[in-house]
Formats: C-alpha cells, sequence, structure tokens
C-alpha cells in the first residue's frame, strides 16, 4: 500500500462506501414487490371486511402474515442501501418464495400465466442483481 492510497483511505468517513447501481437496483426491485405485496394486503383487508369469510381466524392469520412479509421486503430493501450482509439472506428467501407461488400460477385448473410471468419478471431480475459481482463485494461481511 503506497502513501497515496493510504491518504484517500483516511479522508473518507468510517462506514461510507460507494453503493453500486446494482445494489441499488436490487433495492429498487425489493421496494417494489414490498409495494406490489402492500396493494394486495390491503386488497385482502377490503375482502375480508366487505364479504363473507369462511375461517375469520385464518384469514386474520393471513393478512397478518401478508403484512409482515411486506414489512420484510421493505426492510431487506433499505438494508440494501445500506449494503447490510443480511440482506442476501432475506432477499434470497423471498426470491424463492416468489418462484413457488409463480409455478402455481402457471400450472392448475386455475392457472394465471400473466400473473405468473407478473412474478417470474422482477424474481429474475433481482436474483440476477443478487448474484452479479459488485453486489456480492458490496454485500460481504468484510469489504475488501
Amino acid at each position: 500500500m503506497n502513501s497515496s492510497t493510504a491518504g484517500e483511505n483516511a479522508r473518507k468517513p468510517a462506514g461510507r462506501m460507494r453503493i453500486p447501481g446494482t445494489l441499488v437496483g436490487l433495492a429498487a426491485v425489493l421496494f417494489l414487490e414490498s409495494a406490489a405485496l402492500a396493494a394486495v394486503t390491503v386488497w385482502f383487508l377490503v375482502e375480508i371486511l366487505t364479504t363473507h369469510v369462511n375461517s375469520v381466524g385464518g384469514s386474520i392469520l393471513t393478512l397478518t402474515l401478508a403484512a409482515g412479509a411486506t414489512a420484510w421486503i421493505a426492510s431487506a430493501g433499505v438494508g440494501a442501501l445500506r449494503a447490510r450482509s443480511w440482506v442476501r439472506g432475506a432477499a434470497l428467501t423471498w426470491q424463492l418464495c416468489q418462484l413457488a407461488v409463480a409455478v402455481g400460477a402457471f400450472q392448475g385448473i386455475f392457472a394465471q400465466p400473466l400473473v405468473g410471468v407478473a412474478i417470474v419478471v422482477p424474481t429474475l431480475v433481482a436474483l440476477v442483481l443478487l448474484f452479479v459481482p459488485p453486489t456480492t463485494q458490496a454485500l460481504r461481511r468484510d469489504p475488501r
């Protein structure tokens, strides 16, 4: 390490690193997914309040899980902008859950291929952004 590199590193404030565009893109996808799930959660709440439900307990549980997932994905988006290493696991887990839902949307009696495509496209984009080198380097526990 030469003296000019040491001087540059000394001038950078601790904890302030440049966030790569791929990580910003990942955060954007996570925020969009969170907004979409928030819309679905609100729609589900309206449906619970305005229609007859067979299982009130099951509906409340599903609504709670959807609201929790919305908060989880939004916090992963914030974590991505802050380059937190835990975002890798949270984003990957969510994307795999979405792939499972998308597979279900493509098959069966009530198949909705357009819904499947709407789920698969951002999922694949997020998975690619999650594993490109600039993102993986930014999300390392010990950035080098």
